[in-house]
């Protein structure tokens, strides 16, 4: 390789470890759970998407290890071509029943669902109107379409109503306001509810990416838009199979049968990529229907959250606020947070330092996520190692 760009590479590595940003990826030697092995001790884990625990549940696991016998380990191929099982038609149906959509279509992941829906949808004479925290699949989605482009600030509706006039004012055919349904990084839930008033205000439609509330967030868990009461108002929603629902892989859109149609003729990352793994499908088939059957994990889930939180507020942390089990306790300094992580890990409890470009300079932070799979033991453990790593830092 080209010694100069070698070089190059190398200075941009040593600029991102002198900053104190640079991502370690510690390994985990156990399925994901709980507590998971790391560094040869088992350890509290506070740090996946594992929100319902059923990652490693007993029925899911059985359901996907069914699904390899029945259905085989992969298709090796794309949907349009002989990449379609039944099976996989049984989970887009189940999706759109689960929330109360026309029609749903799989996708290898939620990136993928966001890169192929801008583009597909929009040309150059259409607007998006996207929240300014959305996710980088989001963005990245948006920037592959060729229409107008407009940025509103975090769930400010007022600079929301104040893009969508200027959209106007150039003259857009059609307006699509893009929002995270819960954001990542902070817990926030999106005003969905106030965002399709204005939508219906401006004749816009509403997509919102609902990755951290697919199974939990809602009365049923279905969402975002259940729990801004909001169902019958949105136009299109994309989510995963990679967090609340099993935890494997897998992403999907839903909407009308009209825009899922033509999502399955234009959209490139469906078009030409392999079809989820049908292991994959049949354990989210069955993740769905645990969901589906009760709110206990649900209802676990949140009572787990409003522990630790008051917990972490009883010890002096800054938290930001929220009802999410997505709990960030901030330290604003990136290096500050890389010497707390590990601290906790010292002290038995796995949690990873956000800092930027994860998220902006000045906003480094440890993001815990509570999880139905946790007990209140694990809880008490984690805010005394909280309570341990604050004293020592």
């Amino acid at each position: 390789m080209n010694e100069q760009f070698q070089d190059y590479i190398g200075t941009r590595l040593d600029e991102i470890k002198n900053a104190g940003l640079f991502k370690s990826e510690r390994l985990i030697a156990s399925p994901q759970n709980a507590h998971v092995e790391v560094s040869n001790h088992q350890v509290l884990n506070l740090c996946a998407n594992n929100y319902l625990g059923l990652a490693q549940h007993p029925d899911v696991n059985a359901a996907a290890q069914q699904g390899l016998a029945d259905w085989g380990y992969g298709m090796a191929s794309v949907r349009f071509i002989c990449g379609t099982q039944t099976l996989h038609k049984q989970l887009e149906d189940a999706l759109s029943q689960f929330l109360k959509t026309e029609d749903t279509i799989l996708y290898p992941s939620c990136f993928d669902a966001n890169g192929g829906l801008f583009e597909t949808l929009l040309g150059p004479e259409d607007a998006v109107i996207s929240d300014a925290l959305n996710h980088a699949s989001i963005i990245d989605g948006v920037r592959l379409c060729k229409a107008q482009r407009y940025r509103y600030e975090n769930n400010d509706l007022a600079d929301l109503e104040t893009q969508l006039q200027n959209a106007d004012k150039a003259g857009a055919r059609f307006k699509l306001i893009t929002t995270d349904g819960v954001f990542s990084m902070d817990g926030y839930i999106a005003r969905l509810d106030e965002i399709c008033d204005l939508a219906e205000k401006y004749q816009a439609l509403v997509h919102f990416d609902d990755a951290h509330a697919t199974g939990f967030v809602g009365n049923t868990g279905r969402g975002t838009h259940e729990f801004r009461n909001c169902m019958d108002r949105v136009d299109i929603i994309t989510g995963t199979l990679g967090k609340a629902l099993g935890g494997a892989s897998g992403g999907y859109t839903s909407g009308s049968k009209t825009i899922i149609e033509l999502l399955r003729q234009k959209s490139r990352p469906y078009l030409f990529s392999n079809t989820v793994a049908p292991p994959v499908v049949a354990g989210a088939l069955k993740a769905l229907e645990l969901v589906t059957q009760s709110t206990q994990l649900r209802d676990q889930l949140f009572e787990n959250t409003q522990l630790f939180r008051e917990g972490l507020e009883r010890l002096g942390f800054e938290l930001l606020p929220g009802e999410h089990p997505i709990v960030p306790v901030m330290l604003h300094d990136a290096v500050t947070a890389a010497k707390f992580a590990d601290i906790m890990l010292k002290h038995g409890v796995y949690v990873v330092a956000f800092s930027y470009p994860v998220v902006p300079h000045g906003k480094a932070r440890i993001r815990t996520q509570m999880s139905a799979g946790l007990s209140k033991d694990d809880i008490e453990f984690a805010l005394e190692a909280f309570a341990a790593a604050k004293k020592e830092l």
